[in-house]
């Protein structure tokens, strides 16, 4: 009886591992982000996808378990060619995808190493058919250009490329050197091109400030040209005007207006002589009593202006002051004759002879000078004044 319940003990235990064992053999898990593949007696079946799965136990095994996220494969670095015969470094990363676990497991042995070869390959027939300059300066071309041609080569394979990356490019030193120089140098250039540029800017802009300076210098030498001549016509036309009045008063047999004419002549040339600024020695041109002559010539020419003396009488439309024209006239002419008189003296007068006479001419030239500068400025302002009151009488006895 003990046997016997024994052999139904151990029956239990065998049949309840037999269980335990096909139950572990037959159910399977899948992770997240894995594909199994499942062979019967060695042949591919089916692909479990994640989650639990029920396999015919001692018939059904797992094959390969495949990653189906993206994963990253760095490059190595490797030595390229250039096309201008530039010996350079590069090296990059590789993103890729399997998309079909069963073609990853049973197309290609080893994935990761047969899309890391394919890669280089690609990156040195890409890189090696261009020039340096174009090799620094178009990372992004040869990107794409990989890519294209390891993605239509690992499509077979269930696996997609994402991304192929150029990390780095690194030329040998002695070329690096030179890429620095050649660099400074077309820099120095720019800049070089930049302040002539500039200096060109600033010598046109100083140009054009000139041009406008001259053009404005022109126009107003050409306005101040205008009006001088505005001013000799007007004066021409004056003198024209005066020479005519006289030339009818000598028509007309009046002498004393020639008189008049020749003595205003004189006192004016003298008021130039003695008003001039360099003017240190006087000289008379002309003779004294001939000058006297003319302002003798002028008192003649009052009186037939004002006729004679009304004794006591105003003149009808007296110029103020109101006084009487004639005695303000002949006092006038009193000190014109006699600063004439004064200004002829020295002119007569003999000096002394030998060193005392050029002793005396020394210390009293400057003096005298000034004595006659004085004297000649008198006379002119003396004659003004008697042009002038003959001209009011003339506006308002008339």
């Amino acid at each position: 009886m003990f046997d016997l319940n024994l052999g139904i003990n151990l029956y239990l235990i065998a049949a309840a591992i037999l269980v335990f064992v096909v139950i572990v053999a037959a159910v399977k898990t899948v992770p997240q982000g894995m594909h199994y593949t499942v062979e019967r007696f060695g042949r591919y079946t089916r692909t479990l996808r994640p989650g639990l799965s029920i396999l015919t136990p001692f018939v059904e095994r797992i094959g390969d378990k495949i990653n189906m996220r993206e994963q990253v494969l760095d490059v190595p670095s490797q030595e390229v060619i250039t096309k201008d015969n530039a010996t350079v470094t590069a090296n990059g990363v590789t993103f890729f995808q399997v998309l079909d676990a069963a073609k990853a497991a049973y197309e290609v042995t080893d994935l990761e190493v047969a899309i890391l070869n394919l890669t280089m390959t690609n990156i040195r027939s890409v890189m090696g058919s261009m020039d340096l300059d174009e090799l620094l300066s178009n990372r992004d071309e040869i990107n794409s250009r990989v890519l294209r041609v390891v993605d239509s080569a690992v499509d077979p394979w269930g696996v997609r490329i994402t991304r192929i990356e150029i990390k780095d490019i690194n030329p040998p030193p002695d070329l690096t050197a030179a890429m620095a120089r050649q660099m400074k140098a077309e820099r120095e250039k720019r800049a070089l091109v930049l302040e002539a540029d500039g200096a060109r800017l600033a010598a046109i802009a100083r140009a054009e400030g000139e041009k406008q300076s001259l053009i404005l210098a022109a126009e107003g030498r050409r306005e101040a040209a205008l009006r001088d001549a505005e001013a000799r016509e007007r004066a021409a036309q004056a003198e024209a005007n005066a020479t005519t009045s006289v030339s009818e008063a000598i028509a007309k047999g009046s002498v004393q207006a020639i008189n008049y004419f020749v003595a205003d002549k004189y006192v004016g040339a003298l008021r130039d002589l003695a008003a001039a600024p360099n003017q240190r020695t006087l000289i008379l041109p002309v003779d004294a009593v001939a000058t006297l002559g003319s302002l003798a010539g002028i008192a003649e020419i009052a009186r037939e202006a004002f006729g004679p003396h009304p004794a006591g009488a105003s003149p009808p439309t007296p110029p103020p002051p109101a006084t009487d024209p004639w005695s303000d006239i002949n006092a006038r002419l009193s000190g014109v004759t006699r600063a004439a008189e004064t200004a002829a003296a020295p002119q007569s007068a003999v000096p002394p002879a030998g060193p005392a006479r050029e002793a005396d001419a020394a210390a009293t030239a400057a003096p005298q000078e000034g004595v006659r500068t004085d004297r000649f400025r008198r006379i002119s302002e003396a004659t003004e004044a008697l042009a002038e009151r003959l001209a009011r009488h003339d506006l308002g006895g008339r």
